[in-house]
């Protein structure tokens, strides 16, 4: 039978050793070096050394033979019968036997024999404590340091506007294509519009980009659209897709949770522009740095976004493993662009990822609660400072009456003992004898005498009656009665924070914790770059620095290709939640890598990289279709010309609310609820609060509609929104009729058709051609063409004419214009980016 290609050669020293055992052994003390080692790289090596660990157990070292895989430690010193080594390399679990029978030769009973004695003896070895480092080599492209490319040499440079474009032009050059045309004027600005800002650009703007004469026209354009705050809440809904952002804490209860000053803080830091490694390391571990300010603080919202069970009867410790468990997987899938949550049960069946990586990760994450942040609006802390300050003062004089009332205290007795006799003396009646009884008892007593009950008995009575602290108490009373009603009124925040003691974290076998295994702390995955921690145990803020190293060869790639995803709508790794060895290969690994380096050496700026991206010739392109790359390009994978792009839900009420003219453009805020069909709690298990709480709330941007997990806005159900119980790093954009049912007939689109015509009758002249001209360039930011712009006015005519008879001459025109309007919005046109 052929040796198995994994086991190694026995030297001749190991050959003779295993021969020679002998099942009685003499008082010679045995070495783990000349008598156990030599059968350990025999017979189990293959499977459980440095290169391969399976179960993270190896025994290629007398330190990792000690240490124990994922279930803990495979020895017990000195008590060989209770060594679950012992138990795997004998026959009496066969089913568990070691090594498997297809995997090797087993152990011979004088093997098994002298590793029993060796345990017995007390498992002596080496007295080196360090593990040899485990080493995961993989040619898999994406683990190989990110390269710094020069842009190749093209055969027509004179299309190319920056670097990204001979990239682009090279790989279209090299299958005899070519790139295809820049776009129209209006279309481009409309573009990027709608990618910068998630909103249509104005008719004025419009007309302004397209009669421009000067070269930098669109370089103009697109800094004054990275500086819109609009800019922030279009890039910031993409953010909140990855921290699946949600209001409520979802499961069945799914009762609201205050976490809008998240959203409001991505919003905020994206219009700064902060470089994406302080960005991520706020959300990480914003509580972890120096004195962190409020808004750090508030960052780490992002992980508060996990889902929180409020069911009777669930077990906490449970539902907070699965929190933390989350927290791995997010974080590995928008930074890392890996599965790592695969490897909870069991190693990756793929990635070079183990089970102990996986919790090795998880102990990163295991020691934060889970506190609420009181954030105060300005005028909030206008009125809290002065009622503190006042509370303090009462305070004060309540300890001053407090402490010097001892005095006060002695004349109340003497006066409480005359009143008590002359009670006594009058005859008072039985019961309020009974009564005082106590009182002329503990006052008959002489004070050094009395018991400590009877002194605060005393004590306790006589604060009740003393004159000095009772109105005190009554003003601290009425002011500590008005801080509780000016807090609940103050908005709160979800945010983390470290615990001064780490909790033990271990493997959880086959993912379940309650039944943990070997004892694991904080690091990352042996193919990645080493993390050096700062301190005795690997920090969140460890690792969120870890991931920005020069090193680490997926941070910057993987951001780059979202933002390219976004742009042209797949990105260079069309996986882009799977950078592994499952994952796709980059259809252009040279400018993924150019780009990645480039954002990193721009101080990881994101406007710097979309500025970059949207000013290319590749992004100026008409998204056309041709006939060349039909056949030779059909997916548009070599970046011949532009993606024509289905609007995402937000995009596409945003869109109608701007172009009727209601959008209401304040930035941040609570959440919103606009109106919505009846009925939509119906099958929930709690009635979910939705009444508007001001009339604009129906005309707010879709970032701030109030999202339930359990029941979400139906029309962002029905354009494809995620449903935020995971992250969400890429949409999916479908075609159904519901979708063009909703455009015509739900309440918010009749209700913004009719802003629509009554726009367009305001702003237009009554000529219903000049009124069919200004619809399109409201809706599609161009003028239509002659044969579109007649068959407006035809359908406007034969809505006329059908609602004339019954509708009021007055309300005529609004009638006709709202219909007109139902149809702009509901063209393949609108809710389309080319």
């Amino acid at each position: 039978m052929p040796t198995h290609p994994r086991l190694r050669c026995l030297s001749l020293t190991a050959v003779l050793v295993a021969v020679s055992l002998r099942p009685v052994f003499a008082d010679d003390a045995l070495s783990f070096e000349r008598d156990i080692q030599p059968i350990l790289e025999a017979k189990c090596v293959g499977c459980h050394s440095a290169d391969e660990a399976q179960q993270d157990f190896r025994l290629d070292s007398f330190v990792g033979l000690m240490r124990g895989g994922n279930s803990g430690p495979a020895i017990v010193p000195g008590k060989s019968a209770e060594s679950p080594l012992v138990d795997a390399v004998t026959a009496a679990l066969k089913a568990t036997a070691m090594p498997p029978k297809d995997e090797g030769e087993r152990l011979t009973d004088g093997e098994v024999a002298l590793i029993r004695h060796w345990i017995d003896a007390g498992a002596i070895g080496p007295a080196s404590t360090t593990e040899p480092p485990k080493r995961v080599k993989s040619d898999h492209w994406a683990f190989q340091p990110i390269a710094a490319p020069r842009p190749p040499v093209v055969a027509n440079p004179e299309w190319c506007r920056n670097a990204i474009d001979r990239f682009v032009l090279s790989r279209l050059e090299a299958e005899g294509l070519a790139p295809s045309p820049e776009a129209d004027r209006a279309t481009l600005i409309r573009r990027l519009s709608l990618d910068l800002r998630g909103l249509p650009p104005s008719i004025l703007e419009v007309d302004a980009f397209v009669h421009d004469p000067f070269p930098d026209a669109y370089d103009r354009l697109v800094e004054r659209f990275l500086a819109s705050p609009h800019y922030g809440e279009r890039w910031g809904r993409h953010w909140l897709d990855q921290a699946r952002y949600a209001d409520s804490n979802g499961y069945t209860i799914d009762s609201a949770r205050s976490v809008w000053k998240y959203r409001d803080w991505v919003i905020a830091a994206l219009n700064a522009d902060e470089p994406f490694d302080r960005f991520a390391t706020d959300q990480l571990a914003g509580d972890m740095l120096p004195t962190p300010s409020q808004d750090q603080l508030i960052a780490t919202g992002f992980h508060r976004n996990t889902l929180k069970n409020e069911e009777g009867g669930t077990d906490p410790e449970q539902f907070r493993v699965e929190a933390v468990v989350d927290r791995v997987s997010t974080t590995g899938s928008i930074f890392l662009g890996l599965t790592v949550g695969c490897a909870r049960c069991h190693d990756h069946k793929y990635d070079p990822i183990s089970q102990r990586e996986f919790y090795q990760l998880f102990a990163i994450f295991n020691s934060t609660d889970e506190p609420t942040l009181q954030v105060p609006t300005d005028q909030q802390q206008l009125e809290e400072a002065p009622l503190l300050a006042e509370i303090a003062l009462v305070e004060k004089r309540l300890n001053d009456v407090e402490s010097n009332s001892g005095t006060r205290q002695k004349e109340w007795e003497a006066k409480l003992a005359k009143e008590l006799a002359a009670i006594e003396a009058a005859g008072s009646a039985p019961t309020a004898l009974a009564v005082l009884k106590p009182f002329k008892e503990i006052l008959d007593v002489a004070p050094d005498t009395r018991s400590d009950a009877q002194k605060k008995q005393l004590r306790d009575e006589f604060l009740k009656h003393d004159a000095e602290r009772i109105p005190l108490i009554t003003q601290l009373n009425d002011l500590q009665t008005r801080r509780k009603q000016l807090a609940d009124k103050i908005t709160t925040t979800l945010v983390m924070q470290e615990r001064s003691e780490p909790r033990p974290t271990f493997v959880h076998m086959r993912g379940d914790f309650l039944r943990p295994g070997a004892a694991v702390s904080g690091g990352v995955p042996a193919v990645l770059p080493r993390i050096h921690p700062s301190g005795t145990r690997v920090t969140r803020l460890d690792f969120s620095e870890w991931l920005f190293e020069p090193e680490n060869p997926l941070t910057a790639r993987v951001t780059v290709n979202r933002v390219w995803q976004t742009l042209f709508g797949r990105g260079f790794v069309e996986t882009e939640n799977d950078f592994g060895l499952q994952g796709d290969k980059p259809t252009h690994p040279e400018l993924l890598d150019w780009l990645a380096t480039r954002f990193r050496s721009d101080g990881w700026s994101l406007k710097s990289l979309h500025r970059l991206i949207v000013t290319s010739a590749a992004y100026r392109q008409s998204s056309a279709t041709r006939a060349d790359l039909a056949e030779s390009d059909p997916y548009n994978r070599l970046i011949g010309r532009q993606a024509r792009l289905r609007l995402e839900a937000e995009v596409i009420r945003d869109a109608a609310l701007e172009a009727s003219g209601l959008l209401i453009p304040e930035i941040g805020g609570p959440g919103v609820y606009p109106p919505q069909p009846e009925g939509i709690y119906r099958f929930t298990q709690q009635v979910k609060y939705w009444k508007q709480r001001t009339p604009e709330d129906r005309f707010r941007r879709g970032v701030y509609t109030f999202f339930w997990r359990s029941s979400p806005y139906p029309f962002l159900v029905t354009f494809d929104a995620p449903d935020s119980n995971v992250a969400c790093t890429r949409r999916a954009r479908s075609n159904t009729p519901l979708q063009s049912l909703t455009l015509a007939n739900d309440r918010v689109f009749v209700e913004l058709a009719e802003g629509l015509g009554r726009r367009i009758i305001q702003e237009a002249s009554g000529d219903e051609t000049a009124r069919a001209e200004h619809a399109f360039q409201l809706c599609f930011s161009r003028v239509p063409s002659s044969s579109e712009r007649d068959r407006v006015v035809a359908y406007a005519r034969s809505e006329r004419e059908r609602l004339g008879p019954a509708t009021a001459p007055a309300d005529l025109d609004a009638a006709v214009w709202s219909a007109v309007g139902r149809v702009m919005l509901n063209l393949d046109e609108f809710v389309t980016r080319e």
